[in-house]
């Protein structure tokens, strides 16, 4: 399925689920990145954090 297609909804569940690639590892690095600060990480987060109210 190609993004055009998809619902706002379903967008936000695949970036959400990118978050889960870019934790930090027992260094305190990111797993993907290898940086302290991930940007990816931070952006999604932010994603996560403007959830519509239910």
């Amino acid at each position: 399925m190609t993004a055009p297609f998809l619902s706002l909804a379903q967008i936000r569940n695949r970036l959400l689920l990118s978050v889960r690639y870019h934790q930090p590892g027992r260094d305190g690095r990111c797993r993907v990145c290898r940086v302290p600060d991930c940007k990816v990480r931070r952006h999604l987060a932010r994603v996560d954090s403007s959830r519509a109210p239910r």
